[in-house]
Parts: structure tokens; sequence; C-alpha cells
């Protein structure tokens, strides 16, 4: 399986999945981009994956629907059961997989971003949306901090060599974030100046390692008791989503 990112609007990524001379396209947010990717790669769409319904990661579904021959567009049981997704034929739930050209897609409901959110894994790499980014998490935009933190523990426990594909550009940030929270990391540090060093270069961050967020963004460390600081992980986590808020 091969995933190629698609950078889309000002700061999102799309990605192309293609396996065994079949295509799909995570989150694309533009069609033009798509589009272009397909072509330079040659390759026909046959599905669109949603990890959830905000309009920078569903706005290219109906121009790609009028152009390729999509057969599926995936999504999660709450965004069917609330029609937040157009076009959507297939509504998955946490436990549920399918098969894509001999590639199995394993998802994982993720609540806290929205309510619908869902990652999909698929041979060792994670699509988590904007739920998980590399040094970072979404913002709490309908679930609750407690729904958001168990989200997250719960992508914490994949594979620490599980390849992180998340849904924006946001790392440099993220760790100049990362580096208030543990101005003593080491690991925060390195990673910073390697993702400066990469955006420099005009270069994507992504995708980014299980076991490198383990060690540096702040959203999984919450429980870690030189983040906690004596409070329990909610109000930990809690604290330093609000301090990122107004970051």
């Amino acid at each position: 399986m091969q995933v190629i990112p698609v950078p889309c609007l000002s700061d999102n990524y799309a990605y192309l999945v293609i396996a065994n001379g079949r295509s799909a396209v995570v989150d694309p947010s533009q069609a033009d981009p798509v589009l272009r990717a397909i072509d330079e790669h040659r390759v026909k769409l046959s599905e669109i994956w949603l990890t959830h319904h905000h309009w920078d990661h569903i706005g290219g579904i109906e121009p790609l629907i009028e152009e390729c021959p999509i057969e599926r567009v995936r999504g999660s049981q709450y965004d069917a059961d609330h029609q937040r997704i157009p076009r959507q034929t297939d509504a998955l739930s946490d436990g549920d997989s399918f098969d894509f050209a001999g590639v199995t897609v394993d998802i994982a409901e993720i609540p806290g971003h929205t309510l619908g959110a869902i990652a999909l894994i698929a041979e060792g790499n994670l699509f988590s949306g904007d739920t998980l980014f590399i040094a970072g998490c979404g913002r709490v935009f309908e679930g609750t901090m407690e729904m958001m933190s168990r989200s997250l523990a719960k992508l914490r426990s994949l594979p620490p060599d599980t390849k992180v594909w998340c849904g924006h550009e946001y790392t440099v940030n993220n760790l100049r974030f990362a580096k208030t929270i543990e101005p003593e990391n080491p690991e925060v540090e390195r990673a910073l100046q390697e993702a400066i060093a990469v955006r420099e270069a005009g270069e994507f961050t992504v995708p980014g390692r299980l076991d490198r967020e383990l060690a540096t963004n702040p959203f999984l460390r919450f429980d870690e008791p030189t983040v906690a600081a004596g409070r329990d992980p909610v109000a930990s986590f809690s604290a330093i989503r609000g301090a990122k808020d107004s970051f």
C-alpha cells in the first residue's frame, strides 16, 4: 500500500491511497489537487474515505464523483445518521473493517473534535483526521475533554511504528507549544528543529511516527507525571488543550 500526501487549501492534507492498482482518497477538501495526483500516478479513483464531516475535509466529494468512477464514499455511522457527509454510501462504527484491494482497513471511533470522528488504520498507517496531529490534537468542538482524552489514549495504544497521517500541516507551531509544556524535554527540541528544517526545504512533516509522538506530543503525554503536575488525567488534558487554544 502506498500513501501520497496531497496538499489542499492553505494547510490541509488529503491522502491518495494506492493498493494493487486501485486508489482511494482520504479527506479531499478540494478536487483539483486530487485529480492532478491521480493523473500523475496514472490510477483511477474508486473510493473516498472521510474521517469527519468538516467542510475542509469533504469539499471535494461532489466534483470528484462527477469526474471519477467513485464506488464508495465511506464515513462514520454518526455522520451518516445525521446526514453530514454528502453522497455517503457506507456507515462505519468502532471495530468495523473493510477490504480495499486486498488491504484490510480497520475503523476506530475517536470522538471529541467532532462526535462522528473516526480513524482509519491500514498496514501500519493511521489516518487520524483532526483528532491527532503531529505534536498536537484538534480542538474539542462537539465532544468533551474526557471524550477527547479517551480517543487519544486509544490511538496511542497502536503499535509504536505506526505512521501518522494527519489532517493539517501544523507541526512546527505544535512543537513550539509543546516546548512550553515540557521545556526540558530534549526530544521536543530535536523534533522542532527537524520540522523547521523540513518545512524550510519545502517538504512535508507527514508522516509522523507514533513512537515519536509518545515522546513529544503533550496531548498523548497528558497523564505523564511530569506533564500532569499532580492533576488528574482529564484535568491535565483540559488544561493543556485550554493553553493551546490561546497559544
